[in-house]
């Protein structure tokens, strides 16, 4: 993304310097671009729906990763390379994106009705994704929370080189796009006011920068 605009307030204040940073527990909009550091840990409800988004090479998958030890993880790259184990490899992944889609979408329905904290993979830019997801996690008494890393397309597209995978120009274009949208939503006014959330279907967005998704080392969910 070139820049969500920083919101006119923030749900959470700056930290004090010198003392250790304290474990948030997200609600409505935490705004995490822009500092020196950032807590190491972020506290979710035990039950919680946590999306990680952002751009293609962003990050998503080894943020993912390093917080992978607190939650099952369901990731599309993951239903990606087991459609692609039974498939001749010479036919092109086009062929046989919808049935990989379709494997994504059952894991992910799935995971949200087993209950458990779940993270998902999710480029963040269809809104009406989002909202089916929390919908369907509403209905179990479970909340949705994002966090978005906030990334310039230039260092996205330099996190694509990094890892040799490459979003066809078209699919970077309308995640940018989508994403553009979502920080409109970020951007609105009062959309940083303490207790509510930019983005109506989650109960807290938590915003990262370069630096910053570096800092967080992990995630925990408890009651």
């Amino acid at each position: 993304m070139d820049d969500i605009r920083r919101p006119a307030a923030t749900a959470v204040r700056e930290a004090s310097a010198g003392g250790p940073e304290p474990a948030p527990r997200p609600r409505g909009l935490l705004d995490l671009r822009g500092r020196e550091r950032a807590p190491a840990l972020l506290v979710y409800p035990a039950d919680a729906v946590l999306v990680v988004s952002g751009l293609p090479g962003s990050g998503k998958s080894t943020l993912i990763r390093r917080w992978s030890g607190a939650a099952s993880v369901v990731d599309p790259r993951d239903a990606h390379e087991d459609c692609a184990a039974v498939m001749p490899a010479w036919l092109p992944y086009a062929v046989y994106r919808p049935w990989a889609r379709l494997v994504y979408a059952h894991r992910l329905w799935n995971a949200v009705r087993a209950g458990g904290p779940l993270l998902v993979h999710d480029c963040g830019s269809r809104a009406w994704l989002r909202r089916l997801l929390a919908r369907e996690a509403g209905r179990r008494g479970r909340e949705l929370h994002l966090v978005l890393l906030d990334m310039a397309a230039a260092d996205a597209l330099a996190g694509q080189e990094a890892r040799g995978r490459w979003a066809r120009p078209r699919v970077f274009d309308r995640h940018r796009r989508g994403l553009r949208r979502l920080s409109d939503a970020l951007a609105a006014p009062g959309a940083g006011e303490p207790g509510g959330s930019p983005v109506p279907e989650a109960a807290s967005v938590v915003l990262l920068d370069r630096t910053t998704r570096e800092h967080v080392a992990a995630v925990a969910f408890r009651r």
